[in-house]
């Protein structure tokens, strides 16, 4: 079971799709997430346009709207995971600031607008994380003021497209949270 850790929907508990396909941000690692963005050189969350890829439960995208963030993009290719985020949504009643893309995130169609702040937690060790990164860039999901914030398995390898660069790197047991944003010349 997974809950929002803070905000307005503070407690409430999220769906999670069964079996073990699925690793959901922990509400630990949510929180310390949360507060770098805050304490940081990051997008205000208040009045972000945010994207969560390989969504999941959908936890990261919407504990950003219970803080603040005024719209949320899921991107899911699962149908479990499809299903258990349109039940989020809906029993969080956000459904008018909320989209589901049901695609791969590694392909991802061309954004209206740029996101503020951009979640991903590919599966580990799948070699997901470049391709997504490139689809991001290439599709105008991010611009130099965005924030992209990348999951890993603690000893994976992240090979970066060009034009983005790491701001913040930090461990915790298995896991690894990467901080990106385009270089201030791309």
């Amino acid at each position: 079971m997974s809950r929002i850790v803070a905000g307005k929907f503070r407690g409430r508990r999220l769906e999670v799709p069964a079996g073990n396909t699925v690793r959901p941000t922990s509400s630990r690692m949510r929180e310390r997430v949360f507060s770098i963005l805050e304490h940081g050189r990051y997008p205000d969350l208040a009045g972000a346009r945010v994207a969560d890829l390989f969504a999941g439960s959908g936890a990261l995208g919407l504990e950003a709207l219970s803080r603040g963030a005024v719209s949320a993009t899921f991107v899911e290719k699962s149908p479990a995971s499809i299903d258990c985020i349109r039940q989020n949504i809906r029993a969080l009643k956000v459904d008018k600031i909320a989209t589901l893309l049901t695609t791969n995130a590694h392909n991802l169609p061309a954004a209206e607008a740029p996101y503020d702040i951009v979640f991903m937690d590919p599966p580990y060790s799948k070699g997901l994380v470049e391709p997504t990164l490139e689809s991001l860039i290439k599709a105008g999901w991010i611009n130099p003021n965005s924030a992209i914030i990348c999951e890993l398995k603690s000893d994976d390898g992240l090979s970066l497209p060009a034009s983005l660069e790491i701001i913040d790197d930090r461990s915790q047991g298995k896991q690894r949270t990467v901080f990106l944003s385009l270089k201030a010349n791309s």
